[in-house]
């Protein structure tokens, strides 16, 4: 800790000294916020009728559906929800089929906000990710000669995690953090070359860290909820003319709580953060010729699918998926955060997901497979009011029969979807998936000891440096902005 507090950047004389000063383990685990809860386990059969409710209607050619849309929240966030996901988690091991310790779980990302989804290990243990230089991230081109991630002669990604090419809009959400990172090592040329890399990732990482609180939860959850959480703290400093106040920021944790290692809760990871499915449009604008272009769509029809070499002239402007001063683009808006997940989201193809062809089946089966509390039972832990608890009246229109079959309770993934939609119209998160969701994303940036939270907690972006508009404002559209990705 006093090596990282000591100075603003750090070089790497000695191999192997990075991985100790920042992250003493490459992965992390898994657990419980409510360990004391019973598991919610309905029959398999009730999931999968319930996942048949939770699908949009098959749309129309022609069909114009503007009443799930969710206007105070741009598309652009769907992906990067993504994009945190894919920074804090990864689970390959944990099974559908069969039941779940979460305890004896392996996290394969780190659960900390470090980038390690690009920035892999480093240039010193994985150079293929990075130019000669050991500075900057490698940027390759398509056969269009258009911007697109780096890749091997089979099309694949080299990144920190190869799920962030999975689909057409997060690589490129990816490769507009690549494009900041080189244009942040570029404003440092006065800082010694040995210590420049150190230096960007860390401005990178904090202003990453900023826009997650700042731009994203605060859209998700009201500043409401955060300014509860992080609170305005001053304290004295002994001098001798008598003493100074200092202010400071204390993060205040009702839930999410750790001893010796943070680690990720289950009922964030597999519960409430799977809020994003809901919030998935049928179809998507890339730019003027690229329009309603599916995530999903049997061959040969054009979609998102990633894992491929960008399409020639799919280059997305990003005006049309986050708010950007003087652009002329309309922005298209996310879908409500409720029970209805898009259509072609039941229809996963075989190469995405075996077996079970629904999303919304696969994660109400997983809430099971890793012993998920109830919603309900969740909401009464919080100390959280009756009336604000969902009823059995409150499930309607579910059939009669499948309400009978959960009794008073339902799943947490579909709790916290429906809350949403009951208490603000799927705007925003409702008071328990709310309540999770900023815990877990604020508790994991304070419990990071690199993090700017743990480090400098008064910090805040500075206007004209890295893109902030102004002192304590930056935005993921500030971020692409500097990057100088193609706006519009």
């Amino acid at each position: 800790m006093d090596a990282l507090t000591a100075k603003p950047f750090h070089g790497h004389a000695i191999r192997g000294q990075e991985a100790v000063l920042r992250s003493p383990l490459f992965e992390g685990r898994f657990g419980r916020m409510f360990r004391n809860l019973p598991p919610f386990l309905p029959p398999g059969s009730a999931l999968a009728a319930l996942a048949q409710q939770m699908v949009e209607p098959e749309p129309k050619p022609g069909d114009q559906d503007t009443g799930g849309d969710n206007p105070d929240i741009p598309a652009g966030f769907t992906y990067f929800g993504q994009f945190v996901d894919h920074d804090l988690t990864f689970d390959p091991t944990s099974k559908l089929q069969r039941d779940n310790d979460p305890d004896a779980l392996v996290d394969f990302r780190t659960p900390r906000f470090d980038l390690d989804s690009i920035y892999g290990r480093g240039p010193d243990d994985q150079p293929f990710l990075y130019e000669p230089d050991s500075l900057h991230f490698l940027i390759g081109h398509n056969a269009a000669n258009e911007d697109d991630l780096p890749r091997n002669v089979n099309g694949r990604a080299f990144l920190g995690d190869s799920r962030n090419d999975e689909n057409l809009i997060v690589s490129q959400l990816t490769l507009g953090f690549l494009k900041y990172h080189n244009r942040v090592v570029d404003a440092l040329a006065h800082v010694p070359e040995d210590m420049r890399f150190d230096e960007a990732r860390r401005i990178v990482r904090w202003h990453f860290q900023w826009t997650v609180i700042h731009d994203f939860l605060v859209r998700l959850v009201g500043r409401e909820v955060i300014r509860d959480i992080l609170r305005p703290d001053t304290f004295a400093i002994p001098t001798e003319q008598g003493t100074k106040t200092a202010k400071t920021l204390r993060v205040d944790l009702r839930f999410f709580h750790w001893h010796n290692r943070v680690f990720m809760p289950v009922e964030f990871s597999v519960g409430a953060y799977r809020f994003g499915h809901s919030m998935v449009r049928g179809e998507y604008e890339l730019n003027d010729a690229v329009q309603d272009i599916p995530i999903f769509a049997k061959p040969p029809e054009p979609d998102l699918r990633g894992f491929r070499e960008l399409p020639a002239g799919h280059v997305i402007q990003w005006a049309r998926f986050f708010q950007f001063t003087g652009a002329n683009l309309v922005t298209q808006p996310s879908r409500r955060i409720d029970t209805k997940l898009a259509f072609g989201l039941s229809l996963l193809p075989d190469s995405v997901a075996k077996g079970i062809a629904a999303l919304a089946e696969r994660d109400l089966k997983r809430g099971k497979a890793l012993g998920l509390p109830s919603g309900q039972a969740v909401a009464r832990a919080m100390g959280i009011p009756e009336d604000l608890i969902l009823q059995r009246d409150d499930l309607k229109p579910l059939p009669p029969d499948l309400i009978k079959a959960f009794g008073r309770d339902t799943p947490l993934f579909f709790y916290v979807l429906k809350e949403a939609e009951v208490f603000s119209h799927g705007r925003k998160l409702g008071p328990v998936g709310g309540r999770i969701v900023a815990e877990v994303l604020i508790g994991l940036i304070r419990g990071d000891p690199a993090s700017f939270l743990s480090v400098q907690p008064m910090w805040q972006p500075k206007a004209g440096e890295f893109g902030a508009p102004k002192d304590g404002e930056f935005s993921v559209a500030d971020l692409l902005r500097f990057a100088k990705v193609t706006i519009s």
